[in-house]
């Protein structure tokens, strides 16, 4: 049997439930780095809230991707706070107002997202979907390279 896109009913349905665990992991990290936005203190606050504002403006545009994906092919995406915190590997940051626990809690929620990713990566060429494989090829290679920068400027 295939989806309506052709692929594998049973290797979609277990892609979709990769997928909503990423979706969960990535709407626990929206709202932490939301709150880095809204909290940082010190001398690198006018940089930072920028950045973080620009990095959420961006997690929450994958989430309706992520989510879309799900329907895509053929189940149904999570959409409770409850369902995401149950099955998130990111769990609620609160009280970071530094740069240094801003930082480090983007780069760990991140490097959280970036192995999801490439597990699901796998999983799609296994199930010959190309259009999972696209979208969390696309999300890794972006993300390195924000890693990257995050850790250049963790460094100073």
């Amino acid at each position: 049997m295939t989806t309506n896109i052709g692929l594998d009913v049973g290797k979609s349905q277990a892609l979709a439930e990769k997928l909503n665990v990423l979706l969960a992991n990535y709407q626990v990290f929206y709202m932490n780095v939301r709150g880095y936005h809204w909290n940082i203190t010190g001398p690198n606050f006018f940089e930072l809230h920028v950045k973080f504002e620009e990095i959420y403006d961006n997690l929450v545009i994958k989430i309706d991707e992520i989510a879309e994906r799900i329907l895509t092919l053929g189940q149904r995406p999570l959409h409770s706070f409850q369902d995401y915190l149950a099955i998130s590997d990111i769990q609620s940051h609160t009280n970071a107002v530094t740069d240094t626990q801003t930082l480090q809690g983007t780069l760990d929620g991140f490097k959280a997202l970036l192995v999801l990713q490439r597990d699901i990566l796998f999983l799609a060429g296994e199930a010959d979907d190309e259009g999972t494989a696209s979208q969390m090829s696309d999300y890794i290679k972006e993300q390195e390279k924000l890693i990257w920068m995050l850790n250049a400027v963790s460094a100073r």
